[in-house]
């Protein structure tokens, strides 16, 4: 076995030439349930009863293996097809690399190795309980965190200098993500949140489906467009067209200092729903479901309202996010208040239009093709409102540029090349650079060696995508300013409090406050 703790890996070395930090902004553990279970039972037997303990066990657990995959394979390929049921994710945790494996269930273990992977500090995300935010009984989801929450505060509190785990926030409602942000963050004393940024609501269930407690709702309507309408579910993700008025919960936020990071598969929905193959499942889904959650987000106006909010969007990457940012500033410099009118029917020449006809007649095109002169004069129905930018708050350009940049980070992994999309200045509006933030995903099946993964990220600057002060703000100071900017202390007491002071500090005189 691999000497383990000595710092004296390729990870290692880089890590010492760097001259910085390294921070992971999101890293995984694989739970282990024959230690956890006893804790949860026990816990939610405490606070709730011993019925629901019963009701947790008869609704399959928290346990990914139990909830997703098990009942999945107990299906005949016959009845996976009729029920059309998602192929979920399988053999997706360290196998051969048995260190690593055992390294992702040992709290004491990664700490101990954390040198060799060249990481200072890392922010510690679920595996096979990620699914808890997404439990449809409203009670069974809402006790389940909350025992989750309490274990992991438990069990890192011993390293905290190191590592620090996320809180699980259930978000079907803003008052049940209050009440576990108060409980996980101003009792517990958890710093980092993980929130459900894409809730499935049935269409045309009770209202609207805000207890996630129904797979059902409307039949198909043959007249409504094949486009995902009649699906029996929307997409809520939480800003543009919400169910509720998620504003309480981004001030409670914003309150105690937490950051939101969405950490939301997009499989099992869209084109992402596979009956045979995980791969044509995974490939892009937690890009299309953090697409979904920013834009919903950025739309709905939350930036505007809440400056000082700063989303995490996890394990997408950032190429997308490139993509978005552009799409807003194009999409907005031709549809804004002040151009739509240029688009508005009653504006057209039609009397111009048809000398064209004429002009330019051909057999069959010509003024007195039959309905033309009536088509033209056929005007779209008046639209409730011609500024659908209003949510936003946005006068010019810049004003884009400074509600996204600073309010959205985005988890890239290693072998990600589309973070240097990210920090190239000459390919994004306004020469922005996007706040791409280092996320190993340590943990997971996309990581073969957590001693290598240092050394691939660098790679980007190996072969000149990035620049060494780049790939600083990439592994070390987004990380920071993600952390930190509604919660200045994040990092006290850990071995990056040093550097995060400084950026902290270099935020605040970017921002014209000043020196403390």
């Amino acid at each position: 076995m691999k000497t383990i703790g000595r710092g004296d890996t390729e990870a290692a070395r880089l890590r010492a030439r760097l001259g910085h930090p390294v921070i992971d902004a999101d890293g995984h553990v694989i739970e282990t349930p024959p230690v956890f279970m006893p804790f949860f039972e026990d816990y939610v037997r405490d606070i709730a009863g011993g019925d629901m303990v019963k009701r947790f066990r008869a609704v399959g657990g928290m346990d990914f293996d139990d909830m997703v995959l098990r009942p999945w394979s107990a299906l005949s390929w016959e009845d996976r097809r009729r029920v059309w049921a998602t192929r979920p994710s399988w053999w997706s945790l360290p196998a051969a690399n048995s260190l690593d494996r055992a390294t992702s269930h040992i709290p004491k273990l990664m700490y101990e190795r954390l040198d060799d992977f060249g990481i200072d500090f890392a922010v510690l995300y679920g595996s096979r309980t990620l699914t808890t935010t997404a439990i449809r009984d409203a009670e069974i989801r809402q006790v389940a965190c909350r025992a989750l929450n309490a274990f992991n505060a438990e069990v890192y509190a011993p390293y905290a200098d190191r590592m620090t785990p996320a809180a699980q926030i259930p978000t079907h409602t803003p008052q049940e993500a209050i009440a576990e942000l108060e409980h996980a963050v101003g009792r517990l004393g958890l710093k980092a949140i993980m929130i459900n940024g894409v809730v499935h609501r049935p269409i045309g269930g009770a209202n609207g489906g805000a207890a996630g407690g129904s797979q059902g709702g409307a039949a198909h309507d043959p007249k409504l467009p094949n486009w995902g309408s009649g699906s029996g579910e929307r997409l809520d993700a939480l800003g543009l067209d919400a169910e509720y008025d998620y504003d309480p919960f981004w001030r409670r936020c914003i309150e105690l200092g937490a950051a939101p990071a969405s950490h939301t598969p997009g499989m099992g929905w869209g084109s992402r729903r596979s009956v045979s193959n995980y791969m044509a499942n995974h490939i892009g889904s937690f890009a299309a479901s953090a697409e979904a959650f920013c834009r919903s987000i950025f739309m709905g106006g939350v930036p505007h309202r809440f400056p000082e909010l700063a989303f995490g969007l996890l394990e997408g990457g950032v190429g997308w996010a490139c993509i978005l940012f552009a799409d807003i500033v194009s999409h907005w410099q031709k549809r804004n208040r002040k151009t739509i009118g240029h688009l508005d029917p009653k504006r057209l020449d039609r009397a111009l239009v048809l000398s064209l006809f004429e002009r330019y007649r051909d057999a069959r095109f010509h003024p007195g093709v039959p309905g033309l002169v009536e088509s033209l004069a056929s005007l779209e129905p008046e639209p409730p409102f011609t500024d659908e930018w209003v949510q936003c708050g946005i006068d010019r350009e810049e004003d884009i540029v400074r509600q996204f940049i600073p309010a959205f980070y985005f988890g890239c992994e290693a072998d990600d090349p589309t973070v240097a999309w990210a920090f190239s200045a000459k390919s994004n509006p306004h020469g922005a650079k996007l706040r791409a933030m280092f996320s190993s995903d340590m943990g997971h099946w996309d990581v073969p060696d957590m001693e290598g993964i240092l050394s691939e990220a660098f790679e980007l600057v190996e072969h000149d995508h990035l620049d060494e002060g780049d790939f600083r703000d990439f592994v070390c100071t987004n990380p920071i300013r993600f952390y930190t900017r509604m919660n200045p202390r994040f990092f006290e007491g850990t071995r990056v409090e040093a550097e995060a002071r400084q950026v902290v500090e270099a935020e605040r005189k970017a921002a014209g406050a000043g020196p403390t």
